[in-house]
């Protein structure tokens, strides 16, 4: 069970001893789902290309593992710019492997759908529910969780992030690999998945939990994604609908996200759509034209907006966006502000910020619609 989206089965204290790079053989005593100090350091990057420039970073936190995984890949194409950020709960393999796979599917999707990149996208998150099932899937995520891990000796608190040129040949076995796993059903555990596409002056958002993606036009900020939990009236409609229930906020008693890639126990009513099942990884889609009031997008993980709301992270970058030269310093000090000073509550989880700036004016045309749930100018509200 997560230590985060999930209710702990056991909040006994766990002692383990763990060698850190540059460090003694030390001892940490994690309290529950709490280190008796939280992990500060943080991976943080830049880069840019002639349409953006973006700087991120992630940081363990108070969590006894990290559970979050990201993807910036400015050139997704020679005119596509992919972000995305993945907040994990059960375990980090299933937002590490959407970290590695999501971008390359709404590929593949995009080059055979005739453009239509806000459906290339749609497809591409309920894609990852099946490539995680059987024999290929059980080896990947295995290569990707914590069994992985220790098999491969990496540290535990390295952060997966996909490189530009990583790339698998999907089209051939995928589905057909055999071996004593071909009837696994799919992760236990899940992810959430936020990502932005900015392609010329379109910018697409897809989002399936509750990570988050703002804009800010003129300083103001304005919510490209719906944070997706069971108490809301249209997903509490469909998990009942699919035979489960909500509990204190909390799906069949257990899980606090209405949406989520992975949680295959939660999606096995075989008479109903992936779309219909009591949790879904379908994502909900947004459509922006860029205009010259656009300044730029901020994609973060649950962490950061538990600690504060969008408008007052729009306002934080802007500040410091006039005395920071690296975005990712601005990010590095956005985590610094969020993070508690004790552990239980708001500013202990995991968190993953990403900023993209716009780099040139694309448009006076402030909007447009797709029949994908666009973003119209009266529906597009300040946070």
């Amino acid at each position: 069970m997560s230590s985060k989206h999930r209710r702990r089965r056991s909040s006994s204290p766990v002692i383990f001893f763990r060698v850190l790079p540059g460090s003694r053989t030390g001892r940490e005593e994690q309290m529950g789902v709490y280190l008796s100090t939280p992990k500060t350091d943080k991976l943080s990057a830049d880069g840019e290309n002639g349409r953006v420039r973006f700087g991120l970073s992630s940081m363990q936190g108070w969590r006894t593992t990290m559970e979050d995984a990201h993807a910036a890949l400015p050139d997704l194409d020679d005119c596509t710019s992919f972000f995305g950020v993945y907040d994990g709960h059960g375990g980090k393999a299933v937002s590490k492997f959407c970290a590695r796979h999501l971008h390359k599917q709404v590929l593949i999707n995009d080059a055979n759908s005739s453009g239509d990149l806000p459906a290339s996208v749609y497809k591409a998150f309920l894609r990852m529910d099946e490539m995680m099932k059987g024999q290929r899937g059980w080896r990947e995520l295995t290569e990707l969780g914590d069994k992985g891990n220790k098999i491969s000796g990496m540290l535990e608190g390295i952060i997966w992030s996909p490189k530009g040129e990583d790339s698998d040949d999907l089209g051939d076995g995928w589905d057909t690999e055999e071996g004593p796993n071909s009837n696994f059903p799919g992760p236990t555990s899940g992810s959430t998945a936020c990502v932005a596409i900015i392609r010329n002056d379109q910018l697409i958002v897809a989002n399936a939990g509750d990570s988050r993606c703002v804009l800010s036009r003129k300083g103001q900020a304005y919510n490209l994604s719906t944070d997706h939990k069971p108490d809301l009236e249209g997903e509490k409609e469909r998990i009942l609908s699919a035979g489960g229930f909500v509990v204190a906020g909390r799906v069949n008693g257990s899980l606090n996200l209405s949406r989520a890639i992975g949680d295959m126990e939660l999606k096995q009513n075989e008479v109903l759509p992936a779309e219909r099942q009591i949790v879904t990884a379908e994502p909900e889609l947004k459509t922006v034209k860029l205009s010259e009031d656009d300044e730029f997008i901020v994609l973060a993980c649950d962490g950061i907006w538990d600690c504060m709301s969008s408008q007052e992270v729009v306002d934080f970058v802007h500040k410091h966006l006039n005395t920071e030269d690296k975005l990712s310093s601005v990010c590095e000090k956005l985590l610094n502000r969020c993070v508690a000073p004790t552990s239980g509550g708001e500013g202990c989880d995991n968190m993953t910020v990403i900023i993209v700036q716009f780099k040139k004016p694309l448009s006076s045309v402030a909007t447009s619609s797709t029949e994908h749930s666009a973003v119209t100018a009266g529906e597009m509200r300040p946070k």
